[in-house]
């Protein structure tokens, strides 16, 4: 079992940044892709930004690119989401998971609220 927990959420301007954190514990967290969904008041949830287990490959949401950056560190078993130019549509609470590369089993985190004030 795997349990994640995340912080850094918070009350930011528009412009400005956050970094969030998810520490995993409970198994090898190498063996898990690690990601960032969110899901805004009354929306679905969506998907963020996902790494790769090797730490090297990355996607994001057209709507993050160049903005978001997504990153790992498996020695600390910890995943983060640095978020730049924050814009009100990023008020949302956001969710780390994991992802077992070999069965594709998910967990998931209970989620950090960030609100980006205009």
């Amino acid at each position: 079992q795997v349990q994640l927990v995340e912080s850094g959420g918070g009350l930011v301007q528009a412009g400005g940044s956050l970094r969030l954190s998810c520490a995993a514990s409970g198994r090898t967290f190498s063996r898990y892709d690690m990601g960032w969904y969110r899901q805004a008041p009354g929306k679905e949830r969506e998907f963020v930004a996902s790494i790769r287990w090797g730490g090297v490959s990355t996607t994001y949401a057209d709507s993050v690119k160049g903005r978001f950056t997504v990153s790992r560190d498996n020695a600390k078993n910890t995943v983060y989401l640095q978020m730049n130019t924050l814009k009100p549509k990023g008020t949302a609470t956001y969710y780390c998971f994991a992802e077992n590369v070999s069965t594709s089993r998910d967990h998931w985190g209970q989620g950090t609220r960030v609100t980006v004030s205009s």
